[in-house]
């Protein structure tokens, strides 16, 4: 090994070394491109109708960034003065069932083991808090998200210079697979999103708990974390039920274990043979992980970044080095056999 040899491989075992440093160091500036690739991604889910109706790239983009644009400004004139009074109404009435709660604990001689107040803003403020920082970075996100939906091979061939000639073509199919299976995971993801909105916004207005238009918003996005986030929406409409009485809120839970049994036993997996599917055990894990590592706000993005991962290992290693025959996302059927790689 002649010194040039030497110092370039001592790079790499120092960069290898720094690596969990960096990503710990550098967490937000991966969730905004994760943020950035989401938005690129939702842009070109919505432009394929255009595409394959033979319209122009820059045409079917343009009305593709227009129609979701339109949604979303029409949603917030249609019901944005509503559901910013309904998720009002749902936190004081969350309020009003903390401080029934902390009146039965200190009554019950609990409280020195719960503590003397339960505070429903303390526990909801940071899903319904917004700071100067996040708007920013969403901003940061959706321009940069703009931009890589414009010229997608611009940034892919720029992101290709990274490796050796040698390892372009794998890590060129590499990023194919993961970019398929992100449209497939978030196509997957709107879809439960609304389904679960509508269900579950529909079952509390049945019931007749006030805001029901805010509750199956929370409910809808919520889905967006999977596992976990649909059963921290429980809450917030039992909260609302306890203000009104016990058979409102029996009637509520019923209804919604009713929704989740439907949804993770029809929608879900329906859902999840089509388009994209995570081992639901490697998710809930990857969630907790990324929850623990980075903080509450590492959840939201946790879901993607795990498809990225797991697509990765699965191509990458299980696949390209092991020559193992495991389908990825989008594929029919995986190839019979691969040899292992020899790079």
């Amino acid at each position: 090994m002649n010194r040039g040899e030497f110092v370039l491989r001592s790079a790499i075992f120092i960069a290898l070394a720094l690596m969990p440093f960096l990503i710990w160091r550098l967490f937000n500036v991966i969730v905004l491109a994760t943020g950035a690739v989401l938005v690129a991604t939702l842009i070109h889910l919505v432009a394929t109708p255009f595409l394959k109706l033979r319209l122009p790239r820059g045409l079917a983009l343009t009305l593709s960034g227009v129609l979701i644009a339109s949604i979303i400004g029409g949603t917030f004139y249609l019901f944005g003065r509503t559901m910013a009074a309904e998720f009002h109404d749902v936190l004081r009435r969350a309020e009003q069932t903390a401080d029934l709660i902390s009146a039965e604990i200190g009554r019950s001689g609990l409280s020195e083991y719960f503590g003397e107040n339960i505070s429903i803003s303390g526990l909801l403020g940071p899903f319904f808090t917004v700071s100067t920082e996040a708007v920013l970075g969403g901003l940061v996100a959706f321009f940069a998200g703009v931009f890589i939906a414009g010229e997608p091979a611009l940034y892919s061939e720029g992101f290709m210079l990274l490796f050796a000639p040698r390892w372009r073509n794998r890590a060129r199919e590499t990023l194919d697979h993961v970019a398929a299976a992100l449209r497939r995971w978030l196509l997957g993801q709107m879809i439960e999103m609304v389904t679960m909105g509508v269900m579950a916004g529909t079952a509390v207005w049945l019931i007749g708990l006030p805001s029901p238009i805010a509750l199956g918003a929370i409910s809808g996005l919520s889905e967006f974390i999977p596992y976990i986030g649909p059963i921290l929406a429980i809450f917030p409409s039992v909260a609302v039920a306890a203000t009104i009485g016990p058979y409102a809120m029996l009637w509520t839970i019923l209804a919604y274990l009713a929704i989740h049994q439907l949804d993770g036993n029809m929608i879900m997996p329906l859902i999840q043979r089509q388009l994209v599917r995570v081992p639901p055990a490697l998710m809930l894990i990857s969630i907790a992980l990324f929850g623990t590592l980075f903080g509450l706000g590492a959840t939201i993005f946790a879901a993607p970044l795990t498809v990225i991962i797991y697509v990765a290992v699965i191509k990458l290693y299980v696949r390209d080095t092991l020559g193992e025959s495991t389908p990825l996302p989008g594929e029919k059927a995986a190839p019979k056999s691969l040899p292992p790689s020899g790079d």
